[in-house]
């Protein structure tokens, strides 16, 4: 290969069509081409040309949907069925589209070492892992999710690489800054010297996934540990080109995962420029789930005081912490204020990945929460202005944990059953080394089968219980809520009295919508509003004289045209 003034090596080979394996010789060591689209032999294997034009599209007419309307669903393709496949998953699709979801969110899948993992060790970016798939099945399976009017998101890690299979810190040390540290070492150098080819590399990473692959957008993972002090933000570059690129002919999304509640990274109310469409609102997950559950450990001590106020705070006004002191950060500030944002700008949830994931033994919220009160709250998130995700299985009240599963060569393995394990350790529950020992090993074949959905549990009256409502709830949200929710409603006026919440929004069609729930166990009376249009009421009393009688769990929810 000839190396050039720049430091780039290049050799044309006319033979090297479609199906050609092939790598690169660095230091007397075969490794594979960092920007591989094709690793079938895992990430340690040779690379294989991929014709990326090769696939037949049959959504031509495809324009994906407005962000107002989106109802994610996200999923894990090996546990999301009994195959694990990019192919299995497509056959679920239909399902999805008839339970009310518009937009699937698949968890990451650039190419990890071993056949079991989250994701979120990916190390080649560019291609699918083949655990799952080929290239074209991924396309075939966003092919079909368009078909059926649903939305394809993709879960992407750009603030650090998995710790086996990553070649970069040998041929390329120019790839990290060690001026940054990280739990992952060196920080991916987005503002160091030589920074501007590795900005580009992943900026032309988002636009390969949703150019080449034709996803509607991207989820951003860990935003909060991408370290970047240039004066324009790897996001906003990126959420630049994909707006100045696909999204000129298409709707394109870009969403964050970002602890610090950066509300300058978000688009504004009425802008059709400036960051991202959305943010994860860990906030609103956090609070709901000290409601629902009592637990105020860790990162939930900052909920535990008035979690249905807090809940209510969130619902309203989408963040939480705006800039107060947080108690679980040592009194730092956290936070920026979130008045500018648009409803819409907030994706919340009552359960993801990592909340389910990261506890010991990966039990659903079900699990840990009355099913009235989870009822409650499942109509609060899902008839709020703000963006709803559902995990998958959530819908039917999966029995399945979700735990944490990897599939790292042995040594490496061990080191990461030891520190999970450990992780626990301060814990009262597993303050004994026998408690630690019965926490799944994320190694063991058996931990990743056991975090497989049974969908056949769909027909038992638990499950068929929540599916009902579930469905229910995201029609009501598509014919009352959505037409009215074009630019996100108003920050939202609310109010909390002992476990029971009030909040109000303005649409922006001139309309108020309001929404009531008791979450305390006893019986609250309240006014409403006047010459209101029930949406949805559950476990209430009849109306007399313009005051409801709220048992518990009950909620409200109607709407007051302006």
């Amino acid at each position: 290969m000839q190396r050039d003034g720049d430091g780039w090596h290049e050799l044309t080979i006319a033979e090297a069509g479609p199906g050609t394996r092939y790598g690169f010789v660095v230091g007397g060591q075969l490794v594979p081409d960092p920007a591989s689209r094709s690793n079938p032999d895992d990430v340690h294997g040779l690379s294989e040309v991929i014709d990326p034009a090769a696939y037949e599209w049959h959504d031509d007419n495809w324009r994906g949907r407005a962000w107002h309307e989106a109802v994610i669903y996200e999923l894990h393709v090996g546990t999301f069925t009994a195959r694990g496949n990019f192919a299995a998953a497509a056959e679920r699709l239909g399902d999805l589209r008839d339970l009310g979801v518009t937009a699937v969110e698949l968890m990451p899948v650039a190419d990890f070492p071993g056949r079991r993992n989250w994701g979120y060790d990916g190390v080649l970016h560019y291609a699918p892992d083949a655990s799952y798939g080929r290239p074209d099945d991924l396309k075939a399976f966003v092919d079909r999710a368009h078909g059926l009017g649903l939305m394809v998101l993709l879960d992407v890690v750009y603030n650090h690489f998995g710790p086996d299979g990553n070649y970069l810190h040998g041929f390329c040390p120019e790839f990290f800054n060690p001026r940054h540290q990280t739990p992952w070492g060196a920080a991916i150098n987005f503002d160091g010297d030589r920074h501007e080819t590795v900005r580009a590399f992943y900026v032309h990473n988002a636009l390969h996934w949703v150019e080449e692959y034709r996803f509607d957008g991207l989820r951003l993972d860990a935003v909060h540990a991408i370290a970047d002090d240039t004066s324009r933000h790897i996001v906003e570059e990126i959420a630049s080109a994909l707006r100045e690129g696909p999204g000129r002919e298409r709707h394109v999304h870009l969403v964050l995962e970002n602890e610090r509640n950066q509300a300058s990274l978000i688009a504004a109310k009425g802008s059709s420029a400036g960051g991202a469409s959305a943010q994860w609102n860990d906030d609103l997950h956090h609070a709901v789930h000290v409601l629902l559950t009592g637990e105020v450990d860790s990162y939930y001590a900052d909920y535990a005081q008035a979690p249905a106020a807090a809940f209510a705070r969130a619902l309203a006004e989408g963040f939480i912490y705006q800039g107060q002191a947080s108690a679980f950060r040592g009194g730092e500030r956290h936070g920026e204020p979130s008045d500018d944002l648009p409803s819409t700008a907030f994706v919340s949830c009552l359960q993801n990945h990592d909340q389910i994931g990261n506890r010991a033994y990966g039990q659903r919220l079900d699990r840990l929460a009355t099913a009235p009160q989870l009822d409650a709250a499942y109509a609060c998130l899902l008839l709020s202005p703000h963006v709803p995700m559902l995990f998958m299985g959530e819908e039917f009240a999966a029995s399945a944990p979700f735990l944490y599963f990897c599939d790292f060569e042995s040594e490496l393995a061990r080191a990461v059953t030891a520190g999970r394990r450990k992780e626990f350790g301060r814990f009262p529950a597993f303050g004994d080394e026998a408690s630690r020992a019965r926490i799944p090993d994320p190694a063991a074949v058996s931990t990743f089968e056991a975090s497989k959905l049974d969908w056949s549990e769909r027909g038992g009256a638990e499950h068929a219980h929540r599916l009902a409502l579930i469905r229910r709830l995201l029609m009501l949200r598509r014919d009352q809520l959505v037409p009215r929710l074009a630019g996100g409603a108003t920050r939202g006026a609310h109010t909390a009295d002992d476990g029971f919440i009030a909040v109000d929004w303005q649409l922006n069609e001139g309309s108020s919508w309001s929404m009531s729930a008791n979450f305390s166990a006893r019986t609250v009376q309240r006014d409403l509003p006047e010459n209101a249009e029930v949406v949805f009421a559950s476990g209430t009393s009849a109306m007399s004289a313009g005051r409801l009688t709220f048992a518990p769990s009950a909620v409200w929810i109607g709407r007051t045209a302006r």
